[in-house]
């Protein structure tokens, strides 16, 4: 059976999914400059060589990005979506590992956060991110750009259910740590051992009742008292810095 696809765009994003030896890239449209940029940033392999190449000019392109605030940069592919990564199957495979760090996202929706989070995860060594897979905008040309082609480098674990993965991961030896403004107690003051999954709620809302209920530990990042509150993305980048400092000292 066919799988459906979509298109993302940007340097980064498409260099990447041509890279990934599991993504099914269909097409790449690009610019003559675009084509010796890749080249040569690539010297050592051909990443153009098995696909379907098609050069456009820069206004060519742009229809691609039309309806969003961002740029192609002279590179735009159609892509099929990466195969299903089963969180119960990767927990059972390293099932002697107790230095897991996994990220689970409570009705976080913009794509833009979301593409960053992905993008810091990945820089800071988080194992993997946990979404909800009616709110995972798995299309989005936004999402692929934020993401600077880290789409590509870390495992998205979409499940049906966050409070039932939470529940799941317990059983399994899983510390759940969510960040909340209103706690009272500093994540930097926590030892993090074992396997931790971090939890960060919606843009607006925070994290859900039930979500906090389903915690073993509430945690707050002290910032400057004049400023309400970090941006979703930039709190994720705090916390997977820190807590990879503290996995590299060990």
């Amino acid at each position: 059976m066919k799988k459906s696809t979509f298109y993302i765009v940007g340097r980064h994003a498409v260099t990447e999914a041509l890279k990934n030896p599991n993504r099914q890239v269909v097409r790449v449209f690009l610019t003559e400059d675009s084509k010796k940029k890749i080249h040569k940033e690539n010297q050592h392999v051909n990443l153009l060589k098995n696909v379907s190449v098609f050069y456009k000019s820069k206004k060519e392109l742009d229809k691609y990005c039309a309806r969003e605030d961002i740029l192609h940069q002279g590179l735009v592919a159609e892509i099929e979506h990466l195969e299903d990564v089963s969180l119960k199957s990767y927990i059972n495979e390293n099932s002697d590992r107790n230095n897991i760090n996994l990220v689970a996202l409570d009705e976080v929706t913009d794509p833009r956060n979301i593409g960053s989070i992905i993008r810091s995860a990945t820089s800071f060594n988080i194992d993997g991110i946990i979404v909800k897979e009616r709110s995972y905008p798995s299309e989005s040309k936004l999402l692929y750009k934020s993401a600077s082609g880290c789409t590509e480098l870390i495992k998205i674990f979409q499940v049906s259910n966050i409070n039932t993965t939470l529940k799941y991961l317990k059983s399994k030896n899983f510390w759940i740590s969510g960040f909340d403004t209103e706690s009272k107690k500093d994540f930097t003051n926590h030892d993090w051992m074992g396997n931790n999954v971090l939890l960060f709620g919606s843009e607006g809302y925070g994290l859900s009742h039930q979500i906090k209920k389903n915690s073993d530990f509430l945690f707050r990042i002290n910032i400057n008292k004049n400023v309400e509150s970090l941006n979703i993305s930039n709190s994720a980048s705090v916390v997977f810095h820190h807590l990879n400092f503290i996995k590299e000292k060990s």
